[in-house]
């Protein structure tokens, strides 16, 4: 119905457009090349390249990484520091595991990854008694076109591990759930992905110190930010192990959770009032990043194009806060450097099994146990992340220089933007939703519309749809049908 009303005010503000003195004058070529305005956003298609790379994700490799991880007994940030723990325990072990792991897997590539080591130390503070070294481990995959491979997306769980009392740096603290799932998406990204060429640059992380204060993500956002790293997204998977506590009726295997800003946490006072004044609090760079995922989604279902009706379906649910309520993880720390960052967390979580001396009292279980992880569902949540990286890493870059002009009072709205550096193949789509829809509903490809100009890698198009009842994006699109997140526009006079 909703779709139905809106085609309807578009034929009528279409006739405005044409007939009404003073308005755009829009030619019949126009009218007819806007017979297509209001068709619904669509799935794109599958790209048999990364359909075939999810088929690759591997339940058993993932649960040979989550195992592993809890076999170092604690992954406690600060028993970096302690010297009495027996060999093959601690954070540290964890960090060179991690590592053989990338090395493995770029052996297997020829040498595509670069495995690094972000080594560093934090100063006391409240959760962090004396000075502790803390890595971050990463690798990247570099972009095979020089002219993209400067564009950068990233993926990244937490090794570090904690129970009940955050300074213990001895007792049990397996951390299946929280967080190597999230290593375990990381990972196997980095494995399946790495066999594969793509334009644009992938980064696969495992980051320490999340559980003392984001400390490892901190550092490594501040040290992206300070490299000029061309960071166009980031995806945090903290608790993504799809927690089967028996009994728990209430979790849902077909759905995670996306977390995503929306004033961003870098704005200024006054770029956060021009955001109010426009509208636009649901449309930061985090909140687009978001829609890809859902969009993503509605192509590959996260494991190869399942149906709604199958049990093999599996969607992102958007929720537009940036974290669980009074809560933080590791893409707030690139959010507050500027970088466009998003959480995948479960549908439920169990507290019983997060932060936890393990234990059983009254019948009830604790500890983030390896029984409590299904294996399956972190696979899942494992293809929609390399299916959206994929996705990013092959499209072309996003619009530059978004704009709507504002000059003109009618009911017409005129866009304009530059592609100075965009790709020989590289077209635009327009996509708006009503003010009340959450994601994008409706397209057109801007070079079906005579309006549509180019002019020295500046485009401009005008649409007979007023501005005042829509949100307007602008997003590139590929050859191959992929596509870069939507980009607002700003107003120009």
């Amino acid at each position: 119905m909703k779709a139905r009303l809106m085609q309807l005010t578009i034929a009528v503000a279409i006739a405005m457009a044409v007939s009404v003195p003073g308005a755009h004058a829009l030619s019949d070529d126009t009218t007819r090349d806007l017979d297509a305005i209001g068709s619904p956003i669509r799935p794109a298609q599958a790209d048999p390249a990364i359909a075939h790379a999810l088929q690759q994700i591997s339940t058993q490799q993932i649960q040979h990484t989550i195992e592993t991880l809890v076999s170092f007994h604690t992954r406690n940030t600060l028993s970096s520091m302690t010297k009495d723990l027996p060999p093959g325990q601690g954070v540290t072990a964890a960090a060179d595991w991690i590592e053989s792991e990338f090395k493995r897997y770029s052996d297997a590539c020829g040498g595509c990854l670069e495995v690094r080591r972000d080594t560093f130390t934090e100063s006391p503070q409240s959760r962090i008694p004396q000075p502790t070294t803390i890595t971050n481990v990463y690798a990247i995959l570099r972009g095979s076109d020089p002219a993209q491979a400067k564009r950068m997306y990233l993926v990244t769980g937490h090794y570090d591990s904690r129970n009940t009392d955050v300074l213990d740096t001895h007792g049990a603290a397996p951390g299946a759930n929280d967080d190597a799932s999230g290593v375990a998406v990381s990972l196997e990204c980095a494995r399946v992905l790495s066999k594969l060429k793509f334009p644009a640059t992938l980064v696969f992380v495992a980051v320490a110190g999340e559980e003392q204060g984001l400390n490892g993500s901190r550092h490594l956002a501040k040290l992206a930010k300070s490299e000029g790293w061309d960071l166009e997204g980031v995806l945090n998977n903290d608790i993504v192990g799809g927690n089967t506590t028996p009994g728990d009726t209430l979790q849902n295997k077909s759905l995670v959770r996306v977390f995503s800003e929306g004033i961003p946490a870098s704005a200024t006072p006054d770029q956060a009032r021009l955001i109010q004044v426009l509208g636009y609090e649901s449309d930061s760079p985090s909140r687009e990043l978001a829609r890809m995922i859902l969009s993503v989604s509605e192509t590959y279902h996260g494991a190869g194009g399942a149906r709604k009706s199958s049990s093999a379906y599996f969607q992102p649910v958007l929720e537009f806060r940036r974290d669980r309520f009074l809560r933080g993880g590791d893409h707030t720390s690139f959010n507050q450097e500027g970088f466009a960052a998003v959480r995948f967390t479960e549908w439920r979580e169990d507290f019983n099994h997060q932060h936890q001396n393990v234990r059983t009292e009254n019948g009830v279980e604790y500890g983030d146990l390896l029984k409590f992880v299904d294996f399956r569902y972190v696979a899942r949540v494992a293809a929609l992340n390399a299916a959206t990286l994929a996705t990013l890493a092959y499209a072309p870059p996003a619009p530059e220089n978004v704009r709507v002009v504002t000059k003109d009072l009618d009911n017409n709205t005129t866009l304009q933007w530059s592609g100075a550096n965009a790709p020989a193949n590289e077209k635009y789509e327009v996509v708006w939703r009503e003010l009340t829809a959450p994601d994008w509903q409706f397209f057109i490809a801007a070079d079906k519309v005579s309006s549509f100009s180019v002019n020295n890698g500046a485009y401009r198009i005008t649409l007979p749809i007023s501005k005042d009842n829509v949100i307007f994006g602008v997003r590139a699109v590929d050859a191959g049908g992929h596509r870069s997140p939507a980009v607002a526009p700003l107003p120009e006079r």
